[in-house]
């Protein structure tokens, strides 16, 4: 039996999601993970997949707050994910009210992107986020002879980062097979 045949030389790939983009993209549509996954990686191998991410407030909405608890963990059972937690800011708005920002998830990213392109533990990177600040890591990825991939949602995307990637893929194209069925 070849290499190939026992499949050695498939492209490994690893997926890094940034999870407020997506969240934001997707406008209240939820989808089955583990299907995004494969539409994704198609015949190659998954290395891992990485969720990066902010527990929610539980003095804001408690209900909300076990409901997240419950997705996350759903996702750490989905094979070769792994939630990446990072810290959620609470901030005052002018009009008295509370907002979040998810802080960290950006540097984690791009951080699982770099350690992984220089321990060479994948052959391709997806980034599933439109935010052109990853536009640096693309360019430090390629000139580690990384093939890049940006998966998008053209409301959050932006045309540069699609540029500078090797492929891009709109995933409103692929939305009604990663539903999640009701």
């Amino acid at each position: 039996m070849s290499d190939k045949e026992c499949g050695e030389d498939k492209e490994r790939v690893s997926i890094f999601i940034d999870g407020s983009n997506l969240y934001h993209s997707l406008g209240g549509v939820k989808i089955n993970f583990e299907k995004l996954v494969k539409e994704l990686v198609k015949n190659r191998i998954l290395t891992n997949a990485f969720y990066y991410i902010a527990s929610l407030d539980i003095a804001s909405d408690e209900n909300r707050y076990w409901k997240h608890q419950k997705f996350l963990a759903e996702l750490g059972k989905i094979p070769g994910f792994k939630v990446v937690l990072c810290t959620l800011r609470k901030h005052k708005n002018k009009d008295g009210t509370f907002g979040f920002d998810v802080k960290g998830d950006d540097i984690y990213l791009a951080n699982d992107m770099l350690v992984g392109a220089y321990e060479n533990l994948y052959d391709t990177a997806i980034l599933v986020s439109g935010d052109e600040d990853f536009v640096p890591i693309i360019n430090t990825l390629k000139r580690l002879n990384k093939k890049t991939e940006n998966a998008f949602f053209m409301s959050t995307s932006s045309k540069k980062l699609r540029k500078f990637c090797d492929k891009a893929t709109n995933l409103s194209i692929i939305l009604d097979k990663i539903k999640l069925k009701k």
